[in-house]
């Protein structure tokens, strides 16, 4: 790609928040248009999230030529609208390398930049750690500005009305803006609208209300009728009076993308005192036609020509884990009205999409609330249905307390469909799916199963679904199988796994879907290959058979060793007084970054070259 100084010459007087303040108000325009175009062809060469940040350009410029950034705080929620942020805080010609190995940080990071000033990948924390540096910087005595952005969707969870309502009471100053792409922009968006806002966060409005309150409140009878003016002033001219009810200044809604309006609303609540919240509509994918029509298929797109406006279509013929969890899904349904689908607003990344079409009665999607989502289900269950909750692994970490409280304890049949276990690839650290089988297996009665590839995670569907003995988890990863042929849905013998191929000597125990890779390790090294199938229970019969008639046993799995599969294995081992070596391959412990799917996996020695490398390490 040519980043050619001629193409985007305003752009190139803003490398960073210093120099972008530096420009004139009137040029604040023709910025955006060239960052805005800068980011289409950035993104359509190296992939990434995209309609987010296209609709998030406006606000992105306004907030930094307005706030003294890296001084004053700006915090991202989640961080798929920050490409443009990355853009204008120094990584302009970085930006190519994002979500790849070695490259840039898919979301905004602290160890990436100054001016990341939260590490963030998961929704709804901006507000609550917002609060905590507002907080910080009052007691230090700094005169920083705390400006926290969090989405429509992002304010549902009700993590950020927590801290909403926290930060209402202690009355800090923090400004919210809320970035609202979901409603169309319509006749009260507009200048009259955007006037109004502008009066309203002047200094001499609030100075006016605040004294009127004062000089009028000895009156009971003009206190009374000004109360009921201005409720049905906000009636007409404010969606929801809500954020104030939580301690609130609400300042709109105003056009998100008029870059002078936003300049100049910003200019004013920059010095306004203790909790603002300014809601702004915009666009998601603004600018770019494809992306503003269908902007869910235009969130995260990999390589396209943006002259076509389509994206390429998936050259595999494989079917992905998530499709293959959706058919399932709409299959079980179409003879069995007692089936409820949970998400918690992943509909398309699980698979749903069919689904939720053809059940809507059996459809639920409960928003960014993944407590809720859990808890939800174990209600259905009290009440005679059969919840089956899709969740993405690093998801289900949000919902812990309740899987243990809710879920285990009262033994409910909930099945957990989890999506993207083990290695994600290009989303990094916050996304790998690394831990599920550590902080699942140590819950009594859930039942755990581990697919080796697209017909065992049906086959696995199917018994945890008929399952009535208290909550299944079903984990699979990210992406496409292997081809395997369907066979009839029958449950899984509980406990129960299945060995491949016989061998002398080394037995290996692999847990998921690096069955293929163990395979070719197994064939070189003459061992014996088992398919686990089940994480909890274990097989326990199969592994001491196995201890009597081999010297040495390997356990592989796409989770943390620490506490994963391969532990369960050697707990069973030790209590049993079992003697025999064993070696445990699995994700190691750190924080997995960016990359490829293949690549990180080849990194971590999880392909069959590593993993066979490693068992001829251990074993010589």
């Amino acid at each position: 790609m040519n980043l050619d100084i001629n193409q985007y010459p305003t752009l190139f007087l803003a490398e960073t928040p210093i120099e972008l303040r530096k420009l004139p108000q009137d040029k604040l325009l023709i910025l955006c248009e060239e960052l805005r175009k800068f980011l289409l062809n950035s993104v359509s060469f190296s992939s990434g999230h995209f309609a987010s940040g296209l609709g998030t350009i406006e606000l992105t410029v306004a907030l930094h030529y307005v706030y003294n950034t890296p001084f004053d705080y700006l915090i991202w929620d989640v961080g798929h609208q920050a490409y443009p942020h990355k853009i204008l805080t120094g990584r302009r010609n970085n930006i190519l390398t994002i979500r790849q190995r070695n490259g840039l940080h898919p979301f905004p990071f602290r160890d990436e930049s100054e001016y990341d000033i939260l590490s963030v990948g998961h929704s709804s924390t901006s507000i609550s750690a917002g609060l905590g540096m507002a907080v910080a910087a009052k007691h230090e005595g700094l005169n920083r500005r705390i400006v926290c952005v969090i989405g429509d969707g992002a304010i549902t969870a009700g993590m950020a009305f927590e801290a909403m309502n926290h930060a209402g009471d202690i009355k800090y100053d923090i400004l919210v803006v809320l970035n609202d792409n979901e409603m169309s922009i319509s006749e009260n968006v507009g200048a009259l609208n955007n006037h109004l806002a502008y009066l309203l966060s002047c200094k001499l409005y609030s100075t006016l209300r605040e004294g009127s309150k004062k000089v009028l409140s000895s009156i009971p009878a003009i206190k009374e009728l000004i109360k009921r003016t201005q409720a049905h002033i906000k009636s007409i001219i404010i969606p929801s009076t809500l954020f104030e009810k939580l301690g609130f200044n609400y300042i709109g809604p105003i056009d998100g993308h008029d870059i002078y309006g936003l300049v100049n609303t910003l200019k004013n609540m920059r010095i306004s005192k203790g909790a603002q919240l300014l809601h702004i509509i915009t666009q998601k994918g603004r600018g770019y036609k494809p992306a503003e029509k269908d902007p869910i298929t235009w969130h995260a797109v990999p390589k396209f020509d943006p002259h076509i406006g389509t994206l390429p279509k998936n050259c595999t013929s494989y079917p992905t884990y998530s499709s293959i969890f959706g058919d399932w899904l709409c299959a079980t349904a179409a003879h069995d009205d007692k089936l409820m689908a949970i998400t918690p607003a992943m509909r398309e990344g699980s698979g749903m999409v069919k689904f939720s079409r053809q059940y809507p009665r059996q459809y639920f999607d409960v928003a960014i609330a993944e407590q809720h989502a859990v808890t939800f289900a174990a209600g259905l269950a009290i009440g005679g249905y059969k919840p089956v909750v899709a969740i993405y692994s690093t998801f289900l970490q949000r919902a812990y307390d309740q899987v243990i409280h809710d879920i285990a304890i009262q033994n409910l049949p909930v099945l957990f469909a989890v999506d993207r276990g083990g290695i994600v690839g290009a989303d990094g650290q916050t996304h790998q799916g690394a831990f599920d089988l550590s902080y699942l297996r140590c819950i009594p009665n859930m039942v755990i199963m581990a697919p080796s590839d697209e017909n065992e995670c049906r086959l696995m569907l199917y018994t945890g679904y008929h399952y009535q003995g208290g909550p299944v988890v079903v984990r699979y990863p990210r992406g496409t199988g292997i081809g395997a042929n369907f066979s009839e849905l029958k449950p899984l013998p509980l406990g129960k796994g299945i060995v491949r191929q016989w061998g002398k000597n080394l037995a290996i125990l692999n847990f998921g879907t690096l069955l293929p890779q163990a395979a070719l390790a197994a064939q070189e090294l003459r061992a014996t290959l088992v398919d686990m199938r089940f994480v909890k229970p274990l097989d326990e019969v199969l592994i001491s058979e196995l201890t009597n008639t081999h010297q040495s046993l390997v356990t592989i799995e796409e989770n943390v060793i620490m506490g994963g599969a391969g532990s369960g294995v050697n707990e069973f081992l030790m209590r049993q007084r079992l003697k025999i070596p064993v070696l445990n391959i699995g994700l190691p412990d750190r924080f997995i970054p960016q990359g490829g799917q293949e690549e990180i996996r080849s990194d971590l020695g999880l392909d069959s070259v590593g993993i066979l490398k490693n068992i001829v390490r251990w074993l010589t």
